[in-house]
């Protein structure tokens, strides 16, 4: 151990010495220094993690984010021990380990540096509050760029910045503040054309600096706990994200309703209210599956209760509205009323529920209730009480739920103090330890409460705070925005953030929940919204009595936000597909232009443009009155929605933007599906699916995945996945279907709309038997033609 003269408050700094011995344990790897112990365990040929012993004593090894027993695949792994460096390899990257200091390099197969210690680890003790500071320094390559860190309201290259993750309640936020409410302590890098990622498994307070305080550096650090991160090797930033994904748990298949439109307000209130919004919606046809009770439906404020005056009877209520076709979503927060008459709390305080200061009293603390007592969710036993008290609210209708104010906050003080006790499954540590995982355990509590009781259903869940892994059990939105134009734009970079983060199932509250926007901003919001995979109106108009409902702007408004409500429903077959591959391959639903195409440096500081899925583009219109604007294309082709103008990508285009319309593109190749006009999920049952194909020249492949939308039978392989290869020459279309499954779906044939052909066809034929064109197949520069669901092959010529 080599220590370095005092540079803070805290202590010396010490850094390892040299190694004076190895040993290995299969795919384990220890180095040994005087008093440090470096662990390397390769989990893939892909995935790599370091973890550090400062004084020779490793703490427990727990995680509240990765995946318990995570599977291990090692193709190849081999070792050399040369004079300066101790060599690791997989199949796809080197791991070398420096024998004088312990320092890591890792690179390619071709020697090519991905990632280098600077100093490496090295650490303080924390004098005031106890255990360590544990740091890791590494070296910035030319050019390297910076994602990732979950919701943080800035550009999306972090290059530059310092971030921490510490879980705030941070109501009005603004770009660039920070910490915000969720806690992902995991970061893409990208130099050379080479992508990787680290995830620092740290609950403690974390801070990350991508060349802030010095150019060439991005370190990251903790106020406590162990030097514990997984490197992931890609070398595409999509197969980091999906890395990332398999060891923090992809998530479930949510309900389909859960991906159609969401209506929230604090606070619907009463139940008459709920029912006139319900009937207002099927009125106007617009689209909607959700309707949200916010915390004016309780007793009081408290939790699992029900206000006798404005809400007697909720399960008529709630089979009410679901006579018309809508999902019941109420609020839950951790905040449990101090109220001796109160059964939750009775329960709370009887078994010792409920967390306590250092000193043994109760954590006592003002919120809506007013003064309240907090669950300690990282005891497993109060996690399986607090699972328990959903039953009542599934009984009486409840679909889903959403937890607020679970950083945790507290009025007045912000949040818990520090010397907070909390059970950790078993360590009993302090609220230091605990913060950042709080809402996380609350979300995992709810969450395997409503799927016991809903069950066969799928439950839907959406917290404003967690840590790493949450995505394997509920969706998450951005917090308490604000109605700006600025926000519009936090909107797009905190959700593409987010999704690769391992968050897809993210939006933000369309229209901004703080202050009033006007009918422009509203309508650019809900456009975007409409391609975010989490889609919900949400406003705290209970201060201003203003109304946020798509028809509250005027005639034209809501025209258009019908318009574009019906474009997310129509869309849902792509939009459930692209969760089946998060879900099953952990590929972020929405993607920044860098993720698409990290070799073109262009898109690399981009943020106005995202994907959603394999083949839909967006850019947003972020400022009022803008009549145009400039959006840039990735290279190959890309067909305008609106009017099938194609364009060659690598470049910028100019696009104008109409009121009605935003830019939105799909790309060549692409059988883009499409559900008929609903007025909520399950309306009627799909008698033909439509599939769009935009026509190229290249090769092109895609998908479509189907199953009952809300149950588990997907699991039991009731499902089916049909594959679309489209091969098309100048004077020849050919579309090949190859179909997997025994999901039987409702539709008995495909509508096929063929955009772009090139030439000016005269017969198609349906699996070998040759058909003629006639004038009904043309329409405004498209051809449509009608297939049994079972074809396998068309061709146009």
């Amino acid at each position: 151990m080599q220590p370095v003269a005092p540079t803070s408050k805290y202590s010396v700094k010490y850094f390892p010495d040299g190694i004076q011995r190895w040993t290995r344990e299969g795919n384990y790897f220890y180095f040994y220094s005087s008093e440090t112990i470096l662990e390397v365990r390769v989990i893939s040929d892909k995935v790599v993690r370091f973890r550090y012993a400062a004084d020779g004593k490793f703490l427990r090894d727990f995680s509240y984010a990765a995946v318990p027993g995570m599977q291990e695949s090692i193709v190849s792994l081999e070792l050399e021990d040369q004079d300066q460096k101790v060599q690791i390899s997989t199949a796809f990257i080197r791991v070398f380990v420096d024998k004088e200091n312990l320092r890591i390099t890792i690179t390619d197969l071709e020697g090519r540096i991905i990632n280098q210690d600077e100093l490496g680890f090295h650490w303080q003790y924390y004098l005031v509050k106890g255990g360590k500071i544990v740091y890791c320094s590494k070296q910035i390559q030319p050019g390297e760029c910076f994602y990732g860190l979950g919701d943080k309201p800035s550009e999306l290259n972090l290059r530059g910045r310092r971030c921490e993750n510490f879980a705030t309640d941070t109501y009005g936020y603004t770009k660039d503040t920070d910490p915000l409410y969720k806690n992902i302590p995991f970061y893409f890098g990208l130099n050379q054309g080479i992508g990787y990622g680290i995830f620092f498994d740290n609950t403690f307070r974390t801070i990350f600096d991508f060349g802030r305080e010095r150019e060439e550096v991005c370190s990251f650090w903790a106020r406590g706990g162990e030097m514990n991160y997984y490197f992931i090797y890609g070398p595409g930033l999509l197969e980091v994200a999906e890395g990332y994904t398999r060891v923090t748990g992809t998530p479930e298949l949510p309900p389909l309703w859960a991906l159609g439109y969401h209506q929230s307000r604090w606070s619907y209130s009463p139940d008459s209210k709920v029912r006139e919004i319900a009937q207002e919606f099927r009125k106007r046809q617009i689209p909607c599956d959700v309707l949200y009770l916010d915390i004016d439906y309780m007793e009081g404020f408290r939790c699992f209760t029900f206000s006798n005056n404005c809400f007697p009877d909720p399960a008529v209520l709630a089979k009410d509205i679901a006579g018309l076709g809508y999902k019941t979503v109420v609020i839950i927060d951790p905040g449990i009323k101090v109220d001796p008459e109160y059964r939750v709390y009775q329960e709370g305080v009887a078994n010792n529920y409920f967390c306590k200061r250092g000193d043994g009293a109760l954590m006592e603390g003002d919120v809506w209730p007013g003064k309240c007592v907090f669950p300690d969710f990282t005891n497993p036993e109060v996690r399986k009480w607090w699972s328990g008290l959903f039953k009542d609210l599934v009984a009486r209708g409840v679909r889903g739920i959403w937890n607020d104010m679970n950083e945790p906050a507290v009025f007045e003080i912000g949040t818990f103090p520090e010397d907070v006790r909390h059970d950790y499954d078993g360590e009993g540590v302090s609220h230091r330890k605990a913060h950042n995982v709080y809402g996380h355990l609350m979300s995992k509590a709810t969450a395997e409460g409503i799927r016991k009781y809903l069950m066969p259903l799928r439950p839907f869940t959406i917290t404003r705070s967690c840590y790493s892994g949450a995505q394997k059990w509920t969706s998450v939105w951005t917090g308490d925005n604000s109605a700006t134009w600025e926000h519009l734009w936090l909107a797009s970079i905190q959700v593409q953030r987010l999704s690769v983060s391992g968050l897809s199932f993210a939006g933000s509250d369309i229209g901004g929940f703080i202050d009033e926007p006007d009918g422009e901003l509203f309508v650019r919001w809900l456009q975007l919204a409409t391609f975010h995979p989490f889609m919900r109106t949400h406003s705290a108009s209970n201060e201003s009595n203003f109304d946020q409902e798509p028809w509250s702007f005027g005639q034209k408004i809501e025209y258009i936000a019908r318009k574009f409500i019906r474009l997310r429903y129509q869309l849902l077959p792509y939009i459930y597909t692209t969760f089946w591959q998060y879900s099953t391959q952990g590929t972020p639903m929405v993607r920044p232009l860098a993720f698409v195409a990290q070799d073109d440096p262009n898109t690399h500081n981009r943020s106005h443009e995202f994907m959603l899925g394999d083949h839909l583009l967006i850019s947003h219109v972020s400022e009022p009155g803008m009549k145009e604007k400039l959006v840039y294309l990735p290279a190959g082709k890309w067909y305008y929605y609106w009017d099938d103008t194609c364009f060659d990508g690598g470049g910028m285009i100019n696009i104008d933007t109409p009121l009605d319309e935003m830019p939105l593109f799909v790309r060549a190749g692409a059988v883009v599906p499409r559900y008929p006009v609903m007025d909520y999920v399950g309306q009627f049952p799909v008698e033909e699916m439509v599939l769009n194909v935009y026509y190229d020249d290249q090769v092109a492949r895609s998908i479509l995945y189907e199953d009952a939308g809300d149950n588990y039978g997907y699991r039991d392989g009731i499902f089916n996945t049909i594959r679309f290869k489209l091969i098309a020459g100048r004077h020849e279309v050919r579309l090949k279907k190859k179909f997997i499954g025994n999901f039987d779906a409702s539709y008995r044939r495909y509508r096929i709309i063929f955009h772009g052909i090139p030439f000016k066809p005269t017969d198609y034929s349906i699996d070998g038997k040759t058909h003629r064109l006639n004038p009904r197949n043309f329409a405004v520069g498209t051809i449509k033609i009608v297939a049994e669901r079972g074809f396998e092959d068309i061709i146009i010529s």
